[in-house]
């Protein structure tokens, strides 16, 4: 957004009568523009796992297209990277876990975000940095994640970009020992230690948690005492009341488990970014093109609303996934694309 600022200054050659309209034109634009932003809660992953798919400059089109303001990319490919120039598309770029070690290295470090940040940051809208996305804590490069963060954000703040870019990394719904109900939520007692100073470091630097929530894996994983109507926002009332809580879905429920954990640990402001969510249209228990339609349409209506604790606060949210991929492993991995290979819609959505 620093690129507004020069064109709020009125050139002293402008009649005194053309000023105050220029200014308010102008004003407006901006104000048009962060509405717009702000309110797209809606972004899309682009992982690139098979052999069939579109090129890069094709699938940006096609995010365009479909009104898809923003997009998490798992590496800092430099096709995508390319593609991506001039498009005002948002991106969570990711840090791949493989790099990890490297990164914990300060000078490695500076070297990956001028290369993979600096040198597109002119024209490619840089939003958050994902560092690692669902390292176990018991993992041998969870040691890493910490210091991969903090060297990254030094690097990004040694670029002048900390203002325009956050640094995190990506969780998923493993690390609770508590999750129900969501007010009990807490990290695990092996969670704890990788987990409370990564919070402290976000909390310090203005950044979001990304979590990775799926509804599909909690339904999937316990079918006997969980409702597909509650996995699918289809619900037609309250399925668990949590105190002064209401809960309609499970979505909801998990990432309000998040929002509790974060409060025992100290954290009752930080805000969780649902880095991915979807759900399957073949290849496993519920996995059907119809179910998962139904899932994607839901989700993206409900983000404008907030959960029951974070009520009427927009959820940013990406949709896993742009594609199906082909070389993903067998079964329901290859089937979460919202569009086929050939860039046809699976589903009717809105985006925007």
């Amino acid at each position: 957004m620093g690129g507004f600022s020069s064109k709020l200054e009125i050139s002293s050659r402008l009649n005194t009568s053309m000023a105050p309209m220029t200014i308010l034109l102008l004003f407006g634009l901006v104000i048009s523009r962060l509405t717009l932003s702000d309110a797209q809660s809606i972004g899309v992953c682009y992982g690139k796992n098979g052999n069939n798919l579109p090129s890069d400059q094709e699938v940006v089109s096609l995010f365009q297209t479909n009104g898809i303001g923003r997009v998490r990319i798992y590496d800092p490919n430099r096709d995508t990277l390319e593609a991506l120039r001039g498009s005002n598309i948002e991106v969570i770029l990711g840090v791949p876990n493989d790099n990890l070690p490297a990164l914990a290295g300060a000078s490695a470090a500076a070297t990956w975000v001028q290369n993979n940040v600096v040198a597109y940051s002119s024209n490619v809208r840089f939003r958050y940095i994902a560092v690692g996305n669902e390292v176990p804590p018991g993992d041998a490069n969870a040691q890493y994640v910490l210091p991969a963060m903090q060297n990254i954000h030094a690097a990004i703040v040694s670029a002048n970009l900390q203002g325009q870019i956050k640094v995190s990394t990506a969780i998923d719904t493993t690390l609770l020992g508590s999750s129900y109900p969501p007010s009990a939520g807490s990290f695990s007692a092996g969670a704890s230690p990788f987990i409370n100073p990564i919070i402290n470091f976000l909390q310090t630097n203005g950044a979001p948690l990304l979590a990775n929530v799926y509804p599909y894996f909690s339904y999937t994983g316990n079918p006997q005492s969980i409702a597909l109507s509650y996995a699918l926002f289809t619900s037609p009332g309250v399925v668990v009341q949590d105190g002064q809580y209401g809960y309609q879905n499970l979505f909801d429920a998990l990432l309000d488990s998040l929002y509790a954990a974060l409060e025992k640990s100290g954290a009752p402001n930080l805000n969780i970014v649902v880095s991915e969510s979807g759900w399957p249209s073949e290849g496993g228990t519920a996995a059907t093109v119809e179910n998962a339609g139904t899932f994607y349409r839901n989700l993206i209506n409900h983000a404008k609303q907030g959960t029951p604790r974070r009520s009427g606060q927009a959820i940013e949210t990406y949709l896993f996934a742009m594609f199906d991929e082909n070389l993903k492993a067998a079964g329901i991995e290859q089937h979460f694309g919202l569009f086929l290979p050939n860039k046809q819609p699976k589903y009717q959505l809105t985006f925007g």
